[in-house]
Parts: C-alpha cells; sequence; structure tokens
C-alpha cells in the first residue's frame, strides 16, 4: 500500500479508489453474514475477548426500554494500579505492510508538485521542503520515490549562473549542505557529492560523502579546517576519513595546505576529537629555551578519565641541565554534594650559576594546593570548604615559567567546617596557616573553635496578641571562641621550638541588648557587654640598666571586661532645588547620620599593666603582659563618657539635554559616605579626647573609584615622638592634630565604545576568551587565568579600540621603634597600570606593569603585541621581572587546535 497521500489526484485514479473501498466493503459484509463476526474477526493473542452466552430470560416479554435485571454482564474486567475494575477492550489485528514507514511524512512546495502515478513518484519543486521525524529536508527541487522509499533533492542554476537552492540536510545535531542528495527514509542511509558539514568546531568539505546511520559518515577526497569562509585560509586534506557525529574523525595519509597550496608534510593518519566532554588523552609539551634551566619540553603529560566522579592530570617540565618538575591534579566532583581539586607539585631546580666554584645550584621544593567546597543542598545546616596552599618558601621564586607567581610570598590555608541547630546555636571549627617567603617564618593556627548562641529573648510570650511589651525585646547571646597557634622558621625547624612558640587562648563574649520603640525620629538602644579573655602566657619587658629584657611565664590567666551603653541615632534629609530651569542639575540630596551614646567601662584589667623603663635616659612606658597574645589585651583605664559620630551622603539629580521624559532623568552619585568618629572619656585624668577616625567613599563619573582612610591624634609631641597632654591647637601654631596612620587607593578603568555593540553585548570575544566561559573547576579557572597572564596577547580583543586601567594605593602608619628609641612612619605606595590600544584594525599592543615607589623600580612589566589573522593569531609576548621571558607563537584560534602552534620562547634568571 502506498504510503503517501497525494495531494494531486486524476479523474481516473479517483474512480479506481472508490470502486477499490466498494468492492472492500461488500466483501467484508458477505463474510460476517455467512460465518459471524467471531470467526471472521480473529482475536489477538495477547488481548482478551468477548464471550458470548445464552441469555436467561426471554426478549420478547422485555420492552425494548427496559434494562433487564437479571441479565449477567460477561464483559470482563481487570484490576488498574489504583485497585479499580476496569473493562478490557478488545482490538483487531490488522496487517501492517512491511514496507510502511513508522512515522507520517510531510512534503511542501511554493510552485508545484507533479505526480506521476504507474512509477509512483512525486516532484516537488521550488523551496521544497521534506518532513519525517527528526529529519528535515530543505532544496529547489526534491524527487520522492514511494517504490524505494528514497527521495533525491537537487539544487539549480539561476540567471546569473549561480547555483541556488542547495540541498540542506538536518537530523537531530547533525546538519550539512551539498550540490545533490539521496536519502532512504527506512534505511536512514544517503549519499551526496560536494559535501559542506560542521561537527564541533571542525568545518568538513568533501567530493563525496556517504551516510551509514544516525551518527557516522565516511568522506571521499575530503578537506577538514576550523576557519569558517568557504575558501579557508588553511586546511588539511585527506582522500578518506570517517566521521562519528561528536566523537571524533579519523582520517587516512593527511597533509596540510595554506591559502590553496598544499605543503609537502604527510602524516599516516590523523585522529581528531569532538566531543566536548571530558575524555583521556596525551597533553602535547611546549619546547622553551632558557639560560638558566637549559633547554626545556614544559606541560607534557596526560589527563585520564577514571570515571564521571574523579579524573587526574600529570604534567611535567623536563630541562637539559638536569632539573624538571611533577605536578599532579586529581579533581573529584559528585554533583549537588560535593566537588574538589588537589594539586601535588615537585620540583628539582638546577639553575647555571653565573660565577664561583659551584657550576649549577640544586634545589629541591614542593608546594600542596587543595580546594573544597560541599553544595549547601547536600546537608542543611551544616558546611565543610578547604582552601590550602603551602609548601617551601623557595617554590614560588624558582618557577621558571611563571612571573606572577614569583612575586607571590604571602601563602594562606584554611580548612572549616560548621554546624547550625534550629536556627540558634553556630558551631564553626577551623585550621588555619600563614606562610612569609621573605622572612620565611610560618604560623599554624589549629585548632580553632567558635561557638555561637544568636540572640534569645527570655520575656517574650510564646504567643503574640496585641502589642508586645518593652522588656519582651531583651535579647541575650553568647560567643566563645577558642585558638591555639604555633609558630617556627622553616630553615630552623625543631620540636622544642614548636613547645616554646606555642600558646592558646580563649575568649567569651555575653552582649546583651534591648531594643526600644523609636521615639519619633529618635532610635534608642541601650546594651552590656561582658568579655573574658583567658591566656596561656604573660609577656613582660625589664630594663637590665642596658637595654630591655623579656621574660615569657606561662601558665594560665584571665582578664575581663564590662561596658554599659545607651545609644542614639537618628537621619537628616536636606534638598537643594533652586537651581535655573536651564540648569541640567535638578537638585542636589545630602543625608546626614548622626549617632551618639553615652557608654561606662570600668577599670578592671588595670592589674594587667605595668610601666618600664626603655632607654637610658630613664624614658617610661606602659606595656600589657598580654601585647602578642592570639586575642590581645584587654583596654587600659576607667571610661565614662561619650562616643559620637557623623556620616553623610550626597547625591545629584540631573536631566538631560535631549530626552525631556522621565527616563532621561537620572540620578548620581556624588559621594557615597564621608565622615568622622571619635569619643570623649569624662573620667580620664589626661587624654580625654581620643583620636579621630576620618573616612571618604566616592565614585566619580562610574569610573574613578576612590577609598581613603585617616587617623589624626588631637595630642602634640615631645622630641620622642611621645604624646603630650596638651591639645594640638593650643600653643602659638593652630592645629587640628597630626594624622599618625592613613590609607588612600584610586582606580579607574577607561576605555572606548566596542565596534561591535552587538558582539559586546552578547560577550563574545573571540574562541580563546570562550574557553575561560566553560565550566571549570576551581583550579582549572586558577590555570586558565594564569594562562592569560602570561599571554596577553593570545586574547587581545580587536572589538574595543583602547582600553586603561589605573589603579593607585598609598598607606603610612606611625610604629614604635625596636630600640624604643621613638617612633618611625612606615609609607609604602604603588602604583599599577595595563593598558591596550589597535594599532591597525589587525594589529594591538599593550602593557601592563607595576612600580613601587618606595623601592623606586618597575616591580614587574608584561608587554604584547597581536595580530588578528581570523582563524590563527600572531602573539608576541614579553616579561621583565624576576625572569626575563620572551616568547612568539603562531596558533589557530580554534580550541581544538590549540596545541597546533609554532613556539619559540626563551627565559632569562634575575638572581
Amino acid at each position: 500500500m502506498p504510503y503517501f497521500c497525494p495531494r494531486v489526484m486524476t479523474n481516473s485514479y479517483k474512480v479506481k479508489l472508490i470502486y477499490s473501498c466498494i468492492m472492500a466493503l461488500t466483501t467484508t459484509l458477505i463474510c460476517v453474514t455467512l460465518f459471524g463476526a467471531a470467526n471472521y474477526i480473529k482475536p489477538s493473542p495477547f488481548h482478551r475477548t468477548l464471550t458470548v452466552t445464552a441469555d436467561t430470560t426471554p426478549l420478547k416479554t422485555a420492552p425494548k426500554d427496559t434494562i433487564l435485571p437479571n441479565r449477567k454482564d460477561t464483559l470482563p474486567y481487570i484490576k488498574d494500579t489504583t485497585g479499580k475494575l476496569v473493562p478490557i477492550i478488545d482490538t483487531l489485528d490488522l496487517k501492517i505492510s512491511k514496507d510502511s514507514l513508522d512515522a507520517p511524512v510531510e512534503y511542501a512546495a511554493t510552485d508545484s508538485m507533479v505526480m506521476i502515478v504507474p512509477t509512483k513518484k512525486i516532484w516537488l519543486y521550488s523551496k521544497a521542503n521534506i518532513k519525517q521525524k527528526d529529519v528535515n529536508l530543505d532544496a529547489n527541487r526534491i524527487l520522492i520515490d514511494q517504490e524505494t522509499q528514497t527521495v533525491y533533492a537537487y539544487g539549480t542554476i539561476d540567471t546569473a549562473n549561480n547555483y541556488v537552492g542547495r540541498p540542506h540536510f538536518v537530523q537531530g545535531d547533525n546538519n550539512m549542505d551539498a550540490d545533490t542528495m539521496a536519502f532512504n527514509f527506512k534505511t536512514q542511509k544517503g549519499i551526496t557529492k560536494n559535501t559542506a558539514t560542521v561537527q564541533g568546531e571542525m568545518y568538513v568539505q568533501s567530493e563525496k560523502m556517504k551516510k551509514i546511520n544516525e551518527n557516522e559518515y565516511f568522506a571521499y577526497r575530503g578537506q577538514f579546517t576550523t576557519c569558517d569562509l568557504d575558501v579557508p585560509h588553511f586546511a588539511f586534506r585527506t582522500k578518506k576519513m570517517k566521521l562519528v557525529n561528536k566523537k571524533m574523525a579519523v582520517s587516512g595519509p593527511v597533509h596540510p595546505e595554506f591559502e590553496g597550496v598544499p605543503v609537502p608534510i604527510y602524516i599516516p593518519f590523523g585522529f581528531f576529537p569532538l566531543s566536548q566532554g571530558r575524555h583521556s588523552g596525551i597533553l602535547p609539551p611546549t619546547f622553551t629555551t632558557n639560560e638558566q634551566f637549559g633547554l626545556g619540553l614544559e606541560g607534557m603529560g596526560y589527563y585520564k578519565v577514571l570515571n564521571d566522579y574523579f579524573d587526574a592530570t600529570l604534567r611535567g617540565d623536563l630541562y637539559s641541565y638536569g632539573g624538571y618538575r611533577i605536578n599532579l591534579t586529581p579533581t573529584y566532583r559528585v554533583r549537588y554534594r560535593y566537588q574538589g581539586t588537589m594539586t601535588l607539585s615537585y620540583q628539582n631546580s638546577r639553575i647555571l650559576a653565573d660565577a664561583g666554584k659551584q657550576d649549577f645550584f640544586s634545589t629541591k621544593t614542593f608546594n600542596i594546593n587543595w580546594n573544597h567546597s560541599v553544595d549547601s543542598r547536600a546537608r542543611p545546616g551544616q558546611s565543610f570548604s578547604a582552601n590550602v596552599n603551602a609548601g617551601s618558601t623557595k617554590f614560588n621564586q624558582l618557577l621558571a615559567n611563571n612571573p606572577n607567581r614569583n612575586f607571590q610570598n604571602l601563602l594562606s590555608s584554611s580548612v572549616t567546617y560548621s554546624k547550625m541547630w534550629k536556627d540558634k546555636f553556630n558551631l564553626t571549627m577551623s585550621a588555619n596557616h600563614q606562610q612569609n617567603n621573605n622572612t620565611r617564618l610560618m604560623s599554624m593556627n589549629l585548632p580553632n573553635a567558635n561557638f555561637t548562641v544568636n540572640n534569645f529573648y527570655p520575656f517574650q510570650r510564646k504567643e503574640f496578641v496585641g502589642e508586645s511589651k518593652w522588656y519582651e525585646k531583651l535579647g541575650v547571646g553568647l560567643n566563645t571562641s577558642f585558638a591555639n597557634q604555633i609558630s617556627f622558621y622553616d630553615s630552623a625547624f625543631s620540636f622544642r621550638q614548636l613547645v616554646d612558640t606555642l600558646q592558646w587562648g580563649m575568649q567569651h563574649t555575653v552582649p546583651i541588648q534591648l531594643s526600644l520603640p523609636q521615639l519619633g525620629p529618635f532610635q534608642i538602644g541601650p546594651g552590656i557587654s561582658f568579655r573574658e579573655n583567658w591566656y596561656s602566657r604573660q609577656f613582660e619587658r625589664r630594663w637590665n640598666g642596658a637595654k630591655v629584657d623579656t621574660v615569657i611565664r606561662k601558665g594560665f590567666y584571665r582578664s575581663s571586661e564590662m561596658s554599659f551603653s545607651l545609644g542614639i541615632n537618628t537621619a537628616l534629609y536636606g534638598t537643594m532645588d533652586k537651581f535655573k530651569k536651564t540648569s541640567s542639575v535638578m537638585a542636589i540630596r545630602h543625608v546626614m547620620r548622626p549617632s551618639f551614646s553615652m557608654s561606662y567601662k570600668p577599670d578592671l584589667a588595670a592589674k594587667d599593666y605595668y610601666t618600664t623603663q626603655v632607654d637610658t635616659s630613664g624614658r617610661q612606658l606602659r606595656f600589657s603582659y598580654y601585647d602578642g597574645s592570639i586575642f590581645g589585651p584587654m583596654g587600659e583605664g576607667e571610661f565614662g563618657g561619650m562616643s559620637f559620630g557623623i556620616d553623610n551622603f550626597l547625591e545629584m539629580k540631573k536631566r538631560s539635554k535631549t530626552d525631556t521624559t522621565e527616563a532621561g532623568i537620572k540620578k548620581v552619585r556624588l559621594i557615597d559616605g564621608f565622615g568622622a568618629n571619635s569619643s570623649y572619656n569624662f573620667l580620664a585624668d589626661s587624654f580625654k579626647l581620643s583620636p579621630i577616625t576620618l573616612y571618604l567613599r566616592s565614585t566619580l563619573a562610574e569610573k574613578i573609584n576612590i577609598t581613603a582612610g585617616a587617623t589624626m591624634d588631637p595630642y602634640q609631641v615631645d622630641s620622642l615622638g611621645a604624646r603630650k597632654k596638651e591639645y594640638a591647637w593650643k600653643g602659638d601654631k593652630f592645629s587640628l592634630g597630626r594624622i599618625t596612620n592613613g590609607n588612600i587607593s584610586i582606580s579607574a578603568n577607561f576605555q572606548s565604545k566596542p565596534k561591535d555593540e552587538k558582539k559586546a553585548s552578547d560577550g563574545k570575544t573571540g574562541p580563546a576568551l570562550d574557553r575561560l566561559n566553560q565550566p571549570l573547576t576551581l583550579e582549572e579557572q586558577q590555570q586558565q587565568l594564569q594562562f592569560v597572564r602570561n599571554n596577553p596577547a593570545e586574547f587581545a580583543d580587536f572589538n574595543v579600540p583602547w582600553s586603561l586601567q589605573v589603579s593607585y594605593s598609598l598607606n603610612f602608619s606611625r610604629l614604635l621603634k625596636s630600640d624604643y628609641s621613638g617612633f618611625k612612619t612606615e609609607v609604602n605606595s604603588s602604583l599599577n597600570f595595563s593598558g591596550d590600544f589597535n594599532l591597525t584594525p589587525k594589529w594591538k599592543m599593550g602593557l601592563s606593569s607595576y612600580y613601587d615607589f618606595k623601592e623606586g623600580k618597575l616591580a614587574n612589566t608584561t608587554a604584547f603585541l597581536s595580530r588578528e589573522m581570523h582563524c590563527w593569531q600572531l602573539s608576541i609576548n614579553y616579561t621583565r621581572g624576576l625572569y626575563n621571558s620572551f616568547s612568539i607563537n603562531i596558533n589557530p584560534k580554534s580550541s581544538l587546535l590549540r596545541d597546533l602552534k609554532v613556539n619559540r620562547t626563551r627565559y632569562f634568571y634575575n638572581q
């Protein structure tokens, strides 16, 4: 039976069809009459049939409309999944033709359709289309052969002698274009000529291509490339090739060609992975040249996928002078539960000596990195995280190809576990590690524990009825912390040193707060706080007649502190809107938030302080026995006074000169915050006014961020820098005080408008940066970002003609000299800047550097030059720092051919 329903029929065909239907219906009625329906229609062996039984009541005695109560229902029932009885429906056993398809075929054309009845063929003309399940075929002309269940698709030549209407075939994720195409619906096989298809990032062209199933193809005389042009800049040619969709491409002997010119370099076969997921494989190395390490192969290794939850990467660097480095990076992940990455590195450095008797300097170092995180949905109320970065103090300095890590001198680690019960109790346990590679000092804090009881209200009613009483808002909390600390130098490590530097401490804090109803514009909040610290040792300074000696006494010591406070705060608003109608400024709004509090603190820590002589002149200073402890000493002296502060906020409302609608009105922040804080102690015999803290935050034109802070001492000092009891504004010269420490940070980011706004809004900046947007683990993200820093030319964005980033930081503080002879001011200042610009539409140049004003020199400088070549890219990178490096790379942009590059790299180590 035919499986297509033609839309155009001849009159003779209609008569034959009607005659056939009448004869079939007549034959069926005769058979049913002679043999009975039960004998003529054979039941299916997989279904039950109706059972015919004789009536027990004569039908002639009952009216036609009466339902006979004694008649038994012969329709069988079965129980469904819910237990209810449902009738079984009989089905007919209809035979289906063997040449029928498993789904209908839809077809259409805009010009005409011609059916040839004797040969059972249909022609579709002009924008023809056929659909069947997941198959979609478009072409200028399509021939449907019902006899063989095959379709043929063709294009046509227009009046300009161009081949148009080429067949376009889509099945699932596969799509291809060809000059001619044949496809069989039954076998799902097909053959095409002059075919072009896309497999992931690979563009494949071939003279002939045969489709043997849904995902596998064979190609004859083909070429494949990652260039998306019709005439690609480069390609690999082969006589035969097999493609497996989204898995791999395998070819016979293959050779490259550039701009259509063959290159006489042949390889016996080619294997190209097309899968986007994880798969095991060899990691190719990069050839480098280093005068201190020799010739080297860097990054060679193997990536192994063990299962869906675990994989591992083994990489190594090998140098001709005998040095090497090994990295093992296992990664594990369980979706919706946890994930993590660990990196174990071992480095045997063998560096050529500049002078001396030794030819080489050999050093063995190691480093451990571990990152672990738990999904919050895995165990609600519990969390565990780890971020470990520890190793030898010389490891970063001896890395031969990582100028950024060469200057990373501070390492830290943290492992934390926390658990919460009923949103009332919280327990946090942690282990921390700090390491200074310059001083080679290591400090470890473990174990640390913190137990918190959230504020609870003992007088609050269980059931709220009406308004709450004022005493019901009395809240009490608890915070207890325990810490243990050891410190040692890696160059003089010993167990005795660990015991000598071991110290522990504990701190208990009990806050009591009362939230009173708001009184007009004022918010009043009284509070009581009690704090107690436990110490494992005391630190005392003693004058021996010539210098200051230190004495450490170990034991159990405690110190307490209590304070009572009453705070009031409010907010004041002011607006200035008297501007001309022609002015773009509509109004300036000022928000002022003053705060005021009265507090009292008894001097419970008086026993913790002492006075000692520090020099031969007899000058004495006050110290605490608990200086240098984990939680620090309590404040000395009785305090009974007030604390005050003020915070300000300024914003402006302006109108657009071109847009007069509401959308043209915009709010601009002038100053995000600026203010001052201080306190005054009425009970102190001297130095009643505390140092004044100043701060400022602002964002100018949404591009320049400014953050500044300072501490001003309102008292005079003597010749050695010690404070005097006189205020700074007393005397001949008026002064508000001395700035003892301060900081300022300014950062700005400027860039031109992108050439293509749509490309910039989509975030598409090229295949190189697209690799960073793929799902990666934390360790993989760090490796990718490190690769970007080391090779900025490979990630140049030509869509932005120029960009500039500048940041400046300055901080200074006044510190007591180590010999107690006076005070000194430590100043640190640095400038970071980076930028790039397009020399031409295809050439980009960039520079980034760091200038240390204290050292008076550039600490690290990186420059790059990049050339855009459509599907290829030329990059030149230069780095000057601890390691001077120079590299030239020519490589395809596609990640599929990322390792197919011409590389020249040289390193110079500055000892």
